[in-house]
């Protein structure tokens, strides 16, 4: 272990040149990569050991700043497809390792050319394990990332002044309807778009779904001009309490057709249905977590990206029977309301087929009903 900055900097024959500073006061000094932005950031952290792109371009992430534990990042590049949203809006990417020089022969960018061109600032060369263990043991600071000679009672101060965004969800979702077709549907879905992932809209498609998705302030009236078989509430980021417009949505959609919700959705269903929600003290994210179908007992590794989770003693008299659960922490995974043909998962289902009627079978039941 490095006792200061001077010995770290001397070792690796190199002058940091940027750094992430807490609200604490805490200073972690590295190199930059990705767009020289400084920006302040919910600071967060991510277990999964592939997948960057995916983080990166997963509209969840919306003004967070992501901490990898996986050490070395960027070894792949980035491949156009794989994108999973047309833009990205993430605060910042901290990296233990980040490789600038790809071998997959798909990559059409690296991954600090792609940050650069959406401003997203990246810093490598910190020590991501003490960091993580931070956010562990305190919870998700705010933090600045910003160049390593800027005053840390200018950065505190900046961080401070600094609130938590609110409108992540309108500043995310689509700004218009648009559609994705399939040959020989059998349904049409209208996907209400919080800042939800195309591999989702790919998968619908695939089940044979002719797609809708419209701005997450579109009107029940509107949505149901549109005569769905189902809708698809999706996941986005930031605090469910903050889109009151959108819970009285989800109970005006309630009972007229099938309802499904994924992420961000999910709670939305929770507190339509007189459900609360609460924040996790340092979140669920990545591709690793365990979690239990509670009708065959069996458990699913998925794919997590949320900070907040339904408290379990506030689903009575809501209608909603908990379905999935944490193998972890016991949190709230899955709910159902067979009456209303509505149900919800916190995981990404697109992600790994569930066993007993996964996501996409259940929501083609139904809609065929």
């Amino acid at each position: 272990m490095y006792n200061d900055r001077k010995e770290r900097e001397s070792d690796m024959d190199r002058k940091f040149d940027r750094k992430i500073v807490l609200e604490d006061g805490q200073e972690f000094y590295g190199y930059g990569f990705g767009s020289r932005a400084e920006k302040v950031c919910e600071v967060v952290f991510n277990t999964s050991m592939v997948g960057y792109q995916e983080v990166v371009s997963d509209l969840s992430y919306t003004d967070q700043m992501v901490v990898m534990t996986y050490p070395l990042i960027g070894n792949y590049g980035i491949a156009d497809e794989d994108f999973e949203s047309k833009s990205t809006s993430l605060g910042g990417l901290v990296v233990r390792e980040y490789n600038d020089l790809p071998s997959n022969f798909r990559c059409t960018q690296t991954l600090s050319e792609t940050m650069e061109e959406y401003d997203v600032p990246g810093i490598e060369g910190i020590d991501t394990r003490k960091l993580t263990k931070y956010i562990r043991e305190n919870g998700c600071p705010m933090g600045l990332i910003c160049d390593a000679d800027k005053p840390v009672a200018d950065a505190v101060a900046q961080i401070k002044a600094t609130p938590l965004p609110t409108d992540s969800v309108a500043k995310v979702s689509t700004k218009k309807k648009w559609h994705s077709r399939t040959v020989k549907h059998r349904f049409n879905v209208v996907v209400v778009d919080f800042g939800t992932r195309l591999s989702i809209v790919r998968v619908l498609n695939a089940i044979g779904c002719n797609v809708t998705v419209v701005p997450w302030n579109t009107t029940a009236e509107d949505i149901l001009a549109l005569k769905p078989n189902g809708i698809f509430l999706s996941d986005g980021p930031g605090n469910p309490t903050d889109v009151p417009d959108a819970v009285e949505l989800v109970k005006q959609l309630r009972g007229k057709c099938p309802v499904c919700g994924e992420g961000l959705g999910h709670q939305l269903i929770a507190i339509a249905c007189g459900a609360k929600i609460e924040k996790l003290p340092f979140g669920h994210r990545g591709s690793n977590h365990p979690v239990r179908i509670l009708s065959t007992g069996k458990i699913e590794i998925v794919s997590q990206n949320h900070g907040y989770t339904v408290t379990k003693d506030s689903l009575a008299g809501t209608g909603l029977v908990i379905t999935h659960e944490n193998v972890l922490d016991g949190t709230v995974e899955g709910l159902e309301n067979e009456d209303y043909k509505m149900f919800s998962t916190q995981y990404h289902p697109e992600e790994k087929a569930i066993h007993d009627k996964g996501f996409f079978d259940r929501f083609i039941e139904y809609m065929s009903k």
